[in-house]
């Protein structure tokens, strides 16, 4: 393997290489930092909708990838970018939900994701719980919760994903439908009842 003394050397390794080799030399973690800090704040604030609160979200999801980089996987169709993302968005939701458990934030869902979840007879403008939601995407295979948080509950269309997961817009197509599939699958009895 070779040694890099700064990370001008390395800025063209690709990302895996680079999430790989810093835990040998942390300081090739910054070359991600300089890659991922800008899109991470921008995603950050549209989920939390405060910037000082992005930039704690994004610090946090930094320090997990660096922390967890020993779990990363590279495989087929799965990016390093898909995988952190992933950490990004469950980084958000936990402190979304912290928040609003101590009754700070509340977050209208989108209307389709809405329906999805909606319990039959309740008053249709009424917001999901999003901590219920929470636990059932929590159920679900990591690329089913990743897809529908993107699209349904971050309203990401359907070609952003496929730019970030490097997928074709169809496949991404097919995984939003199986996705809501296995997010009807996934609801306990009485926890919520899904209408589609």
């Amino acid at each position: 393997m070779q040694w890099f003394s700064s990370t001008d050397d390395a800025r063209e390794l690709p990302d895996e290489e680079l999430l790989l080799r810093s835990n040998g030399q942390p300081w090739l973690f910054a070359v991600l930092l300089d890659r991922y800090e800008a899109a991470f704040m921008r995603r950050a604030v549209s989920i939390i909708r405060d910037e000082r609160d992005a930039e704690e979200i994004v610090q946090d999801t930094f320090t997990k990838i660096y922390l967890h980089a020993a779990s990363f996987r590279p495989q087929e169709g799965a990016k390093f970018s898909s995988w952190a993302y992933r950490i990004l968005l469950n980084t958000s939701y936990t402190y979304y939900v912290r928040r609003r458990k101590l009754g700070e934030r509340v977050t209208a869902l989108d209307p389709e994701f809405e329906a999805l979840v909606a319990d039959k007879g309740q008053d249709p403008e009424r917001s999901v719980d999003r901590d219920i939601v929470d636990r059932v995407l929590g159920r679900l295979p990591g690329h089913f919760a990743q897809v529908l948080r993107l699209h349904y509950l971050e309203r990401w269309s359907q070609e952003d994903i496929a730019n970030l997961t490097g997928e074709e817009v169809g496949t991404v197509k097919a995984r939003v439908h199986r996705a809501k599939a296995a997010f009807r699958k996934a609801v306990l009895p009485g926890e919520i009842e899904p209408t589609l």
